[in-house]
């Protein structure tokens, strides 16, 4: 995955928003900076609330694609 950038503007590719929308279930719309990126990742974590393990397994999953798409931005 690619994230695009330009200056302070990003675009997430439609493979990230593919990869976030299958974790998520929540669509990443009107991302254009990288503080829209973690204000979306703020809250699918708020909405995916717990301490189970299948809410700890969904926010690693949350982490990984955001890590992965600050790497490349």
């Amino acid at each position: 995955m690619t994230i695009i950038r330009l200056n302070d503007q990003i675009r997430l590719t439609r493979k990230e928003i593919e990869v976030f929308t299958k974790i998520t279930d929540i669509e990443p719309v009107g991302i254009r900076t990288l503080e829209d990126l973690e204000a979306y990742v703020a809250r699918c974590k708020a909405h995916y609330w717990g301490v189970s393990e299948q809410t700890e397994f969904v926010h690693w999953l949350i982490d990984r694609e955001y890590r992965q798409c600050r790497q490349v931005a």
